[in-house]
């Protein structure tokens, strides 16, 4: 009967423990599945929040006088500030798309690239240094715009017209330097 009793307890030892390795995996495959489903809602607000970022842009961009309220940044002239505004939409819909995952960080410094090969854009840059500057190091925002800074320099410093193949993107977890780079202060294209 011992043995019976021994082989019995065995078996509801057996099976609790293996109740127990389930119930654990089951919670770590539920702790999954809430930082999935987590991170969605997190992608889907910040597309929402985009979307009507750029609902504001557009009503500042056909309004001056909404303009003058939407930006802080200087613009000599309102065709400028629409100038500047339109930027500041490229620019931000770029980082959402790296922030969502529809880029990734190779992919990103192709579009900022791009942006910074233009003029006007370089001027809207300088023109809101002073926003960027209380960006946390290790936000998304501040690590793009330190990107941004480096990629301006080295259009500026290159003596190649062919401006797509300027630069290489700093590692994705670089925080930004302390630093900004010489170009911060001077005029663009000075």
């Amino acid at each position: 009967m011992s043995s019976a009793v021994g082989a019995g307890l065995a078996f509801a030892f057996g099976a609790f423990a293996l109740l127990a390795a389930q119930q654990r995996r089951y919670a770590e495959l539920r702790l999954q599945v809430d930082k999935a489903e987590q991170a969605d809602r997190r992608r889907t607000m910040m597309a929402e929040q985009h979307e009507l970022q750029l609902y504001l842009l557009r009503k500042a961009i056909d309004d001056p006088d909404l303009a003058a309220v939407f930006s802080i940044a200087e613009a000599e002239s309102p065709a400028q500030q629409r100038q500047f505004l339109f930027a500041n939409a490229l620019y931000t819909n770029a980082l959402l798309a790296y922030r969502i995952g529809v880029v990734n960080w190779e992919e990103l410094h192709g579009h900022v690239r791009v942006m910074c090969a233009n003029p006007i854009f370089r001027q809207y840059w300088q023109a809101t240094r002073h926003q960027r500057a209380s960006l946390k190091d290790s936000s998304d925002e501040a690590r793009v715009g330190y990107m941004t800074d480096i990629l301006i320099r080295e259009l500026e410093e290159s003596e190649s017209d062919e401006w797509w193949v300027v630069g290489e993107p700093p590692a994705e977890d670089q925080p930004p330097a302390k630093e900004r780079p010489p170009s911060e202060g001077q005029p663009p294209g000075g």
